[in-house]
């Protein structure tokens, strides 16, 4: 727990504010331990003078806000969860004096087994996907629309060589966005609700994503053991670049797929727009790639689409 004087301290303070006691007590969460709740308590306390429209016992976005943030740093404590650097950054700063009695000590896979490579983004894997598809463009706002393939004789060789820059304070907003979304619903994890997440975040920037869907039985050269034939295969943009493919039973689990794959781009400590070489119905083209910070192979699964495309 919370040890020596700031034990005293939070006792103090309590102790000259009876009428905190309930309210503050009504914060705990269910399943936190006397040693959680002690350090958590301490963090809310701490930090409410940072937040001065919040009135205990009055529902505010400021005090869901602080709730949040102790959260983010109890569950780093105690859980050994990690988030993006700026809520990191932001969380260890309110949190300077707490004192935690012997705090658990964690390290990621990635410590244990000596790697700080990530295996490459794809539900599929980059020798499933295809150099011939049929794809279905889609503004996530409206409903899925079959269009065709351009074709070969008028794909561009890629984006203009300055499109990276251009992109990138889009992209920094977004990361943005998607740290703060991800503090306030208790950072990323499996059972999020990725797709509603990310599309809520870049609606929040003034953008949409975008997706193609292709059915796994229409991608060819599958390996031969793979008996699995049924299924979607979806690839997301925005803004024409690339951020995740992901697989599923259906257009909706495999759109869920991709955005958990897009997410994790947003947990370095930024996320920069590059060129790199993709397969694309058979050819090497430069396609616009959304990347973290993470050292890794450079390999991407082939693009279900292209939208470099015009006169050559």
């Amino acid at each position: 727990m919370a040890q020596g004087r700031g034990e005293d301290i939070v006792s103090e303070f309590l102790d000259q504010n009876p009428q905190l006691v309930n309210w503050v007590e009504s914060l705990r969460g269910h399943c936190e331990t006397n040693k959680q709740w002690e350090a958590r308590r301490e963090f809310i306390l701490r930090n409410m003078e940072t937040f001065p429209t919040i009135q205990p016992g009055s529902p505010s976005p400021s005090l869901d806000r602080l709730l949040s943030l102790s959260m983010v740093w109890a569950n780093h404590v105690f859980l050994g969860c990690r988030y993006p650097q700026p809520v990191m950054d932001k969380v260890n700063e309110m949190a300077e004096g707490i004192t935690v009695k012997e705090a658990p000590e964690r390290k990621t896979r990635d410590e244990i087994m000596g790697k700080t490579k990530r295996p490459a983004v794809s539900a599929v894997g980059a020798d499933y996907l295809v150099k011939k598809t049929k794809p279905n463009d889609t503004d996530l706002k409206d409903p899925v629309k079959s269009v065709g393939h351009p074709a070969a004789s008028t794909l561009k060789s890629g984006p203009s060589p300055g499109a990276p820059a251009e992109h990138q304070p889009f992209f920094n907003r977004l990361y943005k966005a998607v740290a703060w979304k991800l503090v306030s619903v208790g950072g990323y994890g499996p059972n999020l609700e990725h797709f509603e997440i990310f599309r809520s975040c870049v609606e929040s920037c003034k953008a949409s994503l975008s997706c193609v869907f292709v059915p796994l039985k229409d991608i060819p050269d599958l390996p031969s053991g793979r008996t699995q034939r049924e299924g979607q295969v979806c690839e997301l943009r925005c803004h024409t670049v690339y951020m995740g493919t992901g697989y599923g039973r259906d257009e909706c689990a495999a759109r869920a797929m991709a955005s958990k794959e897009a997410l994790k781009v947003f947990q370095g400590q930024k996320v920069t727009v590059k060129v790199c070489r993709r397969r694309f119905r058979g050819r090497d083209v430069e396609d616009l790639v959304l990347l973290d910070e993470q050292p890794r192979s450079q390999v991407f699964p082939p693009a279900l689409s292209y939208p470099f495309q015009g006169d050559q």
